[in-house]
């Protein structure tokens, strides 16, 4: 064992690993029964922002930004031009300061980490072996790294606390053109860009004597070239008067959520010059990402909850190892086909209710999966 390496060897009875899969199993009911509200309910989200997007796509119309025009209060608009304001926002620390729509202070600092590895064998008679390497080195992290939970602290101690807190400020008053824009619109502008200090920034009196100005920011150490830990990186990022594209109900001079007939609203925000189309376009898109992840998300819900209540079966088996790994691999295989027409049956219940259609459609493919899975399972017993 080395002073940056650490191996530790535990085992596990057979007796113990029968216990915890046992109290795996109802883990494993509490996450199959949460995996169906997950895929229904996606679905009825998906579909009601579908439509919302789709009416919304349909009402919209592009207005001028330099002139609020009193008869389309309450209308859906689109809006581009620039996101402008004139204050200038300062960090309450540092004497730094921008005219810009959003300050950013970001905080690193140098500490020890802990990462690890281990290797499971299977022993006869049921029981485990774990190998666990544990390994340390110094890395910069904009969060505070506990290491009194190390396997082995002594030696790899970091600071108790940040010495500075990250903030992000947002300018009070931001324009385009003639209308203005909620705190809200302005928080989903993007992209933060480094915002570089000058060599004549001046430090705060307390940090005089251990802060040195550097491009990018304020260093806090002795060298920068060779950190030690408990040095510190201060940096700041700023997000400038940039053109913007909106889609909002008018609401006076500022822009609200717009309702639509299925209840979802709309407030949609790009930065850059888009095209009204090309917004509604890049908003069902992302509704059809988080769509199929949700569906992933359930599947693999519900798939991690068949292993886990067929998990002692396998643990039952693993009094001779081989025979642990042939029921393991079956009852992972049984897990998928049960997991896969489970999910699509769910999925076309939800169409059902929300896109008759498409779910009849699905509700038959997914029968024809379980009609399958029931003939393999009846062949297997068979032979």
């Amino acid at each position: 064992m080395s002073h940056d390496h650490f191996t530790e060897v535990t085992s596990q009875s057979w007796f113990s690993r029968i216990g915890g899969a046992f109290k795996g199993i109802l883990v494993g009911l509490v996450l199959f029964v949460l995996a169906f509200p997950i895929l229904f309910l996606n679905e009825g989200r998906a579909v009601t922002t579908y439509k919302a997007l789709k009416e919304g796509g349909s009402s919209v119309i592009s207005v001028a930004a330099n002139h609020v025009d009193p008869s389309n209060e309450g209308c859906l608009i689109h809006v581009t031009g620039l996101a402008d304001t004139e204050a200038t926002l300062s960090d309450p620390v540092f004497e730094v300061s921008a005219n810009a729509l959003k300050l950013k202070r970001t905080v690193e600092l140098y500490q020890w980490q802990q990462t690890s590895s281990s290797t499971t064998r299977k022993k006869l008679g049921g029981g485990t072996e774990t190998v666990t390497e544990y390994s340390y080195s110094k890395t910069w992290s904009d969060g505070l790294i506990h290491s009194e939970h190390f396997k082995q602290p002594d030696g790899h101690q970091n600071p108790a606390a940040m010495p500075f807190t990250p903030i992000e400020q947002i300018a009070d008053h931001v324009s385009l053109d003639a209308f203005t824009l909620s705190p809200a619109l302005v928080d989903k502008i993007t992209p933060f860009e480094s915002l570089r200090i000058g060599p004549d920034t001046p430090l705060p009196e307390a940090l005089k004597e251990a802060a040195h100005v550097y491009n990018a920011g304020f260093y806090i150490g002795t060298n920068m070239t060779h950190p030690q830990v408990g040095d510190v990186r201060v940096n700041f990022e700023a997000v400038h008067p940039t053109d913007v594209s909106i889609i909002g109900k008018q609401s006076g001079t500022t822009f609200a959520p717009y309702d639509t007939k299925t209840g979802k609203s709309i407030l949609l925000l790009q930065t850059g010059t888009h095209t009204a189309d090309a917004m509604i376009e890049a908003a069902q898109a992302s509704n059809k990402m988080m769509t199929w992840l949700l569906r992933l998300a359930g599947f693999l819900c519900m798939l991690l909850a068949l292993n886990m209540i067929f998990k002692p079966l396998s643990v039952i088996a693993d009094v001779l190892p081989i025979a642990g790994r042939i029921v393991g691999a079956g009852t992972g295989i049984v897990a998928v086909l049960v997991a896969a027409p489970l999910s699509l049956i769910t999925i076309s219940i939800a169409w059902i209710v929300y896109r008759p259609l498409l779910g009849i459609i699905l509700l038959i493919v997914a029968s024809g999966l379980a009609v399958a899975l029931k003939g393999k399972l009846t062949s297997a017993k068979t032979t």
